[in-house]
């Protein structure tokens, strides 16, 4: 990193030291704010199209050439860019997937859905669960509670099956099949007289659950409970927690539950867009 400073240091103290020209004027207007816009409008550039030439970014930051191949090397010195030896082209450098990395993992997910669970427990009235799959289990992060009389059991930090709940089936169906079905080939216990423990039947709604978006459980872990639940997903598509909403069967009756559904497949939109996922989120 000290090298990368140095070398930066020396381009921009040769960059102040050259001739005048055409160029003169655009380094005497230039500001540190405006080298910084530049130079993020650079990667921008090559991140939309690939790769470009450093004639074909000066003409689209409207600079001379030499102003657009001192921000390349600025860039360079960091690893953000790199020039290809032989064609000239720049591409971006190893050093995006580091900052990318390093926010990527700064991203907290309870951070992010906290807020939308509490806004969705609200609109719904009903509790509202965030879960993420771990070794066999759905773990529950964070559960905002519904203002319904009724509430329901704090379910932070513990443990839940796959097969028997909404968010442990959805969690299941994005599984790497040969994980799944090794979940599948283990005991599937009974909870409820209505817990899914034919195999054929499970792999069936899971397979339903990935076409439609959601998964349900009616009744299956705990009798006169029903829940739905939504996937999230990270900025490469891979479906990262499921979101859930559960309630008294009286209340959240297997007739509510595609209601229920589609608002939960909203309120995980909008946490998987804020984790960095740009598709529509078709489940």
């Amino acid at each position: 990193m000290r090298n990368h400073v140095r070398m930066a240091q020396r381009q921009g103290s040769q960059s102040r030291g050259d001739g005048g020209g055409a160029d003169a004027g655009v380094r005497s207007a230039s500001s540190p704010v405006q080298s910084v816009e530049r130079a993020a409008t650079v990667l921008e550039i090559l991140a939309r199209e690939g790769g470009a030439g450093v004639g074909e970014i000066a003409r689209e930051l409207g600079v001379h050439a030499s102003t657009a191949s001192r921000l390349i090397g600025a860039l360079a010195a960091h690893e953000l860019v790199e020039r290809h030896s032989s064609s000239g082209q720049v591409r971006l450098g190893v050093g995006i997937l580091r900052l990318a990395s390093a926010t990527r993992s700064g991203l907290d997910l309870v951070t992010q859905a906290g807020p939308v669970c509490d806004a969705l427990a609200e609109v719904l009235e009903e509790t509202v669960n965030l879960a993420v799959y771990r070794s066999g289990a759905a773990v529950n992060l964070y559960q905002a509670q519904g203002t319904r009389t009724v509430a329901m059991h704090n379910w932070v930090g513990d443990r839940t099956v796959l097969h028997a709940t909404s968010s442990g089936k959805m969690l299941m169906a994005h599984l790497p099949p040969e994980e799944c079905e090794e979940l599948l080939s283990t005991t599937l216990e009974a909870f409820t007289q209505s817990t899914l423990t034919d195999r054929d039947a499970l792999r069936e709604e899971l397979r339903h659950a990935r076409e439609r978006g959601w998964a349900q459980s009616i009744e299956e872990f705990e009798e006169g409970l029903n829940a739905v639940a939504a996937p999230l997903r990270g900025p490469e598509g891979t479906v990262v927690a499921a979101l859930s909403v559960a309630g008294p069967a009286y209340r959240l009756s297997p007739e509510a539950l595609p209601g229920a559904a589609e608002a939960v497949r909203r309120a995980a939109g909008q946490i998987s867009r804020a984790l960095g996922h740009r598709a529509e989120v078709t489940g």
